[in-house]
């Protein structure tokens, strides 16, 4: 049986593919624009993202959701990053950024999955990093081309191709600790 993966983000799906094939698990997509509420907070994001669509398409399936928290923005653009990013893009980012000294940002995501009737799980994955100082490399989406993680070798993750940013990503943990408990408690 396919897991199904409701995105309308081609990226978000071939990166999540990516990870599930690595550990044997088939998935789909489902592409849906669903009703995402406004919330301070992802995890509570995903689990009503998770159960809406688990109810409309009467299957198990789940969705992620990701935010960029810049620290001397105070966590902006956090949650509301898709908001953002279709409005000021990296541009703006940047220069909101511009003579900041400490370019502190950690990159969010949350897996929520669901079964009809059931209650919503969610799966955390962050990735501590910093703003650069300019947009690098056609790789990627959204804020990929002005994010370096710490523990990568300098390159944005825009300038990584897919298997490389899923060593490090925020969606990659999120995804992994998703897609191994599905193994462990649902197969």
């Amino acid at each position: 049986m396919a897991l199904t993966f409701v995105t309308s983000n081609q990226h978000k799906f071939e990166e999540v593919s990516e990870l599930a094939r690595k550990l044997g698990v088939e998935i789909v997509q489902y592409k849906w624009r669903y009703t995402e509420i406004q919330a301070d907070d992802l995890e509570e994001i995903a689990r009503a993202s998770a159960m809406e669509v688990s109810a409309k398409l009467g299957r198990p399936c789940f969705v992620e959701d990701a935010g960029l928290f810049v620290k001397a923005l105070n966590g902006f653009p956090g949650p509301y990053s898709n908001y953002i990013f279709r409005t000021i893009g990296n541009p703006g980012i940047l220069k909101l950024m511009s003579g900041v000294k400490d370019r502190s940002a950690e990159f969010r995501s949350a897996v929520g999955y669901c079964e009809p009737g059931e209650e919503p799980v969610v799966f955390v994955g962050r990735v501590e990093g910093r703003i650069a100082e300019e947009a690098r490399g056609t790789g990627g989406f959204g804020f990929d081309p002005i994010f370096i993680a710490l523990e990568s070798d300098g390159r944005t993750f825009a300038e990584m191709v897919v298997s490389e940013k899923n060593l490090y990503s925020h969606r990659a943990r999120a995804v992994d600790r998703f897609l191994n408990w599905f193994i462990e408690v649902k197969r």
